[in-house]
């Protein structure tokens, strides 16, 4: 999934960040709307997540939120996609962010 398309429809999907709660409220800041579920909790919290509604992982390059697309494909989630690059991509692209300072 590319930033550019994710900026364009951030209210059509469920954003899930998969990094910890000290990353997520950390400099990077988070995708707008998104929803912290930390990878090693995905398992019991996916139940809080829409099957039916698409989904966009978050971490912090890329490598963490690709697991958790895998699981929550493996899960029965029809439409999975990871974010390429991650926060870091997304923020030197210049997108906008809740919290933050980098």
């Amino acid at each position: 999934m590319q930033p550019t398309w994710l900026e364009e429809h951030l209210r059509e999907v469920q954003i899930v960040d998969v990094r910890e709660p000290a990353e997520f409220d950390g400099p990077l800041g988070h995708l707008p709307g998104a929803k912290l579920v930390p990878l090693g909790l995905l398992d019991e919290k996916m139940s809080s997540l829409e099957k039916a509604r698409p989904v966009v992982t978050v971490c912090r390059s890329g490598a963490r939120s690709a697991q958790a697309s895998m699981i929550l494909g493996g899960a029965g989630f029809a439409k999975v996609a990871n974010l390429a690059g991650g926060m870091l991509r997304w923020r030197a692209q210049r997108f906008p962010v809740e919290g933050g300072t980098e």
